[in-house]
Formats: C-alpha cells, sequence, structure tokens
C-alpha cells in the first residue's frame, strides 16, 4: 500500500494529506461540544479528500520524462496550490474572514513564517525527518509542561520551536507558568535550526564528526557571542559612567534578554524573551531594531527549518575573503585544509555569492513592490525581510513602530504571501525550474 502511494504524484500526497490533517480539528472540535466548528473542518476535508483520490487515480500511471526536474515543479506546485487548499476549511471556520486572508494565514503557517493578520497568537528522506522532529517535538513540549506551561501553550510552542514558525499561544514566551526556564528550554532547541548535524538518528555521514568542529555551529555561536556582548556593553556604559544605578538581577536578565532574541531571530524563529525589554527599562535605551534584520538575513543552518542566506553560505564567504586577504600578503601561497576546504573557498563561495545576490535582488525588487502599493519606505523594508526570511514575528520589533498584518491591504498581503514563499524555495532553485536545460547546464 505504501510502495503503491509512493509512486503517485507528490503534489497528490501531499494533498492527501491535508485532508487527513483536516480532519483533527474536526475531531477536536467534537469532542469540546463545537459542532458547527467540526462540520466547517469535516466537510472540508471530505472535499479534500474526494478531489485528492480522483486526482490520484488520473495520475497513477503518470511518470516523468525527467524526474529531478518533477520533484522540483511538485515542491513549486505545492506552495503555490496548498495553501489554497489550505485555506477551505479556514474560510468555513471562521465566516467573516476572507479568502486573501484565509491564503496569506496558511501561506504563512506552511512556510515556517509564523505572520498573521489574526489577534491570536496562534520521499525517502522525509519520512526519515518526520519521525525525529515528531519525537523532538514531543520531548520539548512535554519538557514544556513540566516547567509549568499549560498543555496547548506548550504544544503550540514546541512546534513553532521546532519549525522556526515562531507561532505562540495566548499565554506567549515568557509570561506564561514557565517563565525563564521555558526559554531556556527552547535555546537549547534552537540548536536544531542552526546545524542539521545536531539532529539525532538521521543517518547522516557529517553526524560521525564532533558536533563542536561544526562550521555553522562556531560561526553562530561566535555571531552570538559578539551581537549580546556588544549590546549589552552598550547598557553596562552608562552604568559604569554612573549615570544609572547598579542593579545586578536586572543586568542578568537584560542580559539573557539579548542572548535568546538574538538565536531566535538568528535562527528565523521570532520569539521575543520577556527579557528583551528589560534592558531598556534598565538604562533608558532602546535595541536597535536593525540589528534584529541583520540576523534575520543571515539565517539558520542549512537544510533545516531556518531561513535566510544561511550560515554555511556566509562561512563560506568569509573563507574566501580570508583567502584573498591571505594572497594579498602572500600571493604565490597555496590554501590548505584539504580538497573540501579549496572547493568551500572557490565554488562554495562563487555559489553563495551569487545566492546573496539574488536574495539582495529579491529584497530591492520586493520593497520596491511594495511601496508602490502603498507602503513607506521603512516598514516596506521591515515586511520584506521579514517575509523572504520568514520570519514573520519582525514586524513588531524591526522598525520605528510595530506593524499590524491585519491593517495591511490584500495586494501587500498577495505581495508578502508571495515572498515567504520565493524566501522558502530560494531563488536558485526557482531559476533552475524557469530557465532551459542550456542556461541550468
Amino acid at each position: 500500500m505504501l510502495s503503491r502511494l509512493a509512486e503517485l504524484p507528490l503534489i497528490v500526497v501531499l494533498l492527501g494529506l491535508t485532508g487527513g490533517f483536516a480532519l483533527l480539528p474536526a475531531i477536536h472540535a467534537l469532542a469540546t461540544d463545537q459542532t458547527a466548528l467540526g462540520r466547517s473542518f469535516f466537510y472540508s476535508a471530505l472535499i479534500i479528500l474526494i478531489g485528492t483520490a480522483m486526482l490520484g487515480i488520473a495520475t497513477a500511471a503518470f511518470t516523468p520524462r525527467d524526474p529531478a526536474r518533477s520533484h522540483l515543479m511538485a515542491l513549486v506546485g505545492a506552495y503555490a496550490i496548498l495553501p489554497l487548499v489550505m485555506a477551505l476549511p479556514m474560510l468555513e471556520a471562521v465566516p467573516d474572514t476572507t479568502l486573501t486572508n484565509a491564503w496569506f494565514e496558511m501561506v504563512s503557517a506552511f512556510t515556517t513564517t509564523g505572520a498573521t493578520v489574526y489577534a491570536a497568537e496562534l520521499t525517502r528522506f522525509a519520512l526519515r525527518l518526520f519521525p525525529v522532529y515528531t519525537a523532538l517535538t514531543l520531548m520539548l513540549w512535554v519538557l514544556l509542561l513540566i516547567a509549568g506551561d499549560s498543555g496547548t501553550n506548550a504544544l503550540i510552542l514546541a512546534m513553532g520551536t521546532l519549525s522556526t514558525s515562531g507561532i505562540m499561544g495566548q499565554g506567549g514566551l515568557g509570561t506564561g507558568s514557565s517563565g525563564v526556564p521555558g526559554e531556556m528550554l527552547v535555546f537549547a532547541f534552537l540548536i536544531f535550526a542552526i546545524t542539521r548535524r545536531a539532529l539525532p538518528g538521521t543517518g547522516l555521514a557529517e553526524n560521525r564528526r564532533p558536533l563542536g568542529l561544526d562550521p555553522e555551529l562556531r560561526l553562530a555561536a561566535f555571531i552570538l557571542l559578539a551581537v549580546t556582548t556588544l549590546l549589552f556593553l552598550r547598557h553596562w556604559v552608562l552604568v559604569d559612567d554612573g549615570v544609572i544605578p547598579v542593579e545586578d538581577n536586572l543586568a542578568l536578565a537584560s542580559f539573557w534578554g539579548v542572548l535568546f532574541t538574538s538565536a531566535s531571530f538568528l535562527t528565523t524563529t521570532g520569539y521575543i524573551s520577556a527579557d528583551w525589554q528589560t534592558g531598556a527599562i534598565w538604562t533608558g535605551m532602546g535595541f536597535p531594531g536593525l540589528l534584529l534584520l541583520a540576523l534575520a538575513i543571515i539565517g539558520g543552518g542549512t537544510a533545516t527549518t531556518a531561513g535566510g542566506v544561511r550560515l554555511l553560505r556566509v562561512y563560506a564567504l568569509l573563507r574566501h575573503g580570508e583567502r584573498e586577504l591571505q594572497q594579498i600578503i602572500h600571493p604565490n601561497s597555496v590554501g590548505g585544509g584539504g580538497s573540501d576546504a579549496r572547493r568551500l573557498r572557490r565554488e562554495g563561495a562563487q555559489l553563495a555569492w551569487v545566492f546573496f545576490m539574488l536574495f539582495a535582488v529579491s529584497i530591492a525588487v520586493t520593497a520596491a513592490l511594495l511601496t508602490l502599493a502603498g507602503v513607506a519606505f521603512e516598514p516596506a523594508l521591515v515586511l520584506t525581510i521579514a517575509a523572504l526570511t520568514t520570519t514573520g514575528p519582525l514586524a513588531a520589533v524591526g522598525g520605528t513602530d510595530p506593524i499590524v498584518y491585519a491593517s495591511l491591504g490584500d495586494m501587500v498581503k498577495a505581495i508578502l504571501g508571495l515572498a515567504m514563499i520565493v524566501g522558502r524555495l530560494e531563488t536558485l532553485a526557482l531559476l533552475v525550474l524557469f530557465l532551459p536545460d542550456r542556461g541550468r547546464s
């Protein structure tokens, strides 16, 4: 049975999973005596599953000429079609919403962006990863329950952490029963968004090497240490000069708030520590939102749920720059480190630079479209980076004033939704799909 399902096109399988998952809210609503809500999800699930079955019968004998290109097209098609399908039960369950709002919400959730328009904060290798992420989510959920969070909020927070979506329950982060211990648990699990080598049981060859030698993890540690130290010292100078009194409790809370929030935005999760504003209260100085924009652009690890440019690409560019400086001093020197290091400094750096330029162009184009749609420059830039890096909560802290997604127009939401898809799929993958074969080779 499973082998027959594996032969179906990917988009058909994903549609079937979407219909199956739509049954879960229906069962929950039935168990909590919300019959009308459960009926909306149940009927929508039936429509999706019947349509999927018909599509599966029609495509059962489909054999792609180019399997690699077909898989890539299926991935793009999933981000184009699935959010519309997911919006169907939401349209039925929330009668006062619009198709644009429902589609935007589903794109945000599907791309793990975490941008919401509502007041409430709500193949083989994939089959190998799914149990790992499920186990890690359940582990974090149990730990948050032990720390004191409620069941639903703990589950939403655990799922939001492992998916780097930044979605929270109504209790928020740090303000619930778990407090700082809950934030520490979330902080520990952010390592899975920094390096895929931390994932247990995935059978990756590089997992056999010490985790401490992972370049992404070391670069992330350096960035977090530098950012936290600079921001903390920025406040400590006022204390040292006697401008404000020394308060050890506020100093420690401010340090933790900066460290946690910086790690959260570096992994494009977007959770904000309850102590993020402690430093501002302590010294009267605010934190620059531009720094969070920069952290989100750098992004997390490759082959993780994080977005952004990715740490390995930044590492390749840094190693290439280091080698260029060495050749200025010693033009005839030979770079060491073995064939892998040389390949990273050459081909790796070239691909990283191409992606970085494409990412910069994507920022420019999206920001230009938003300004044409009537958004001011600074909010447009913040919204653009939030969408392309899939860090939706960045809109609340990245600029001078918080941006509320619900106040945006339909055209702006449509642009941001497409930007989320581009940010998740990455521009290089889209170019490979749409360029002719000669250009792709």
